[in-house]
């Protein structure tokens, strides 16, 4: 019998789930083995709206993948939320993640918000609709393939992972930027 922290649907608390080797054959969702990759994202706009980029930083063990873009008219919180996407669409097998993010919009929106906005058909609480609602669901289908820990940290605070993300979505601005011919 082995653990692995989950979330109690709707509630956001997480709690030990227990299952057995043979379960776990059976759930797509299950991770077979104990490797941690670690991603760190992070997005940004020069301007809000304006031009964003966003960069995630991949590690597992020795290894790392960079990745980063750039849209021409977006927001911050696109940004950050592509950035957990394509960090996660480049997994190409289930895995047990930590998603380290100093955007407290993504960890809490994924981790607590997001029950309550699918259950009021991607409403919010006033009945409005869920801004960015196409990237939250994206994102919510891209979770059920891995276990995952959502970690926030301190942006800007010369955490390694969180400034490399950082330099990374820079660079899918100034990349952005250049094409288009601006400085």
């Amino acid at each position: 019998m082995a653990c692995v922290s989950s979330c109690r649907p709707g509630t956001g608390k997480r709690y030990l789930a227990r299952f057995s080797p043979r379960s776990l054959r059976r759930s797509s969702n299950k991770v077979a083995n104990e490797v941690i990759v670690n991603i760190y994202a992070d997005g940004g706009c020069r301007g809000n709206p304006g031009p964003g980029g966003w960069g995630a930083l991949l590690q597992t063990g020795d290894i790392e993948k960079e990745l980063w873009g750039g849209e021409p008219d977006t927001t911050n919180n696109r940004m950050e939320l592509t950035a957990v996407i394509r960090a996660l669409e480049a997994l190409k097998r289930p895995a047990a993640v930590h998603v380290h993010t100093d955007s407290q919009y993504v960890q809490k929106g994924i981790s607590q918000w997001i029950h309550n906005w699918k259950r009021n058909g991607w409403r919010t609480s006033d009945k409005k609709p869920v801004k960015n609602d196409d990237l939250w669901q994206e994102l919510d289908g891209l979770t059920k393939q891995h276990e995952i820990k959502w970690l926030w940290v301190k942006g800007h605070a010369g955490h390694p992972g969180n400034e490399r993300a950082d330099a990374l979505a820079n660079r899918g601005i100034d990349e952005l930027l250049t094409k288009r011919g601006e400085p």
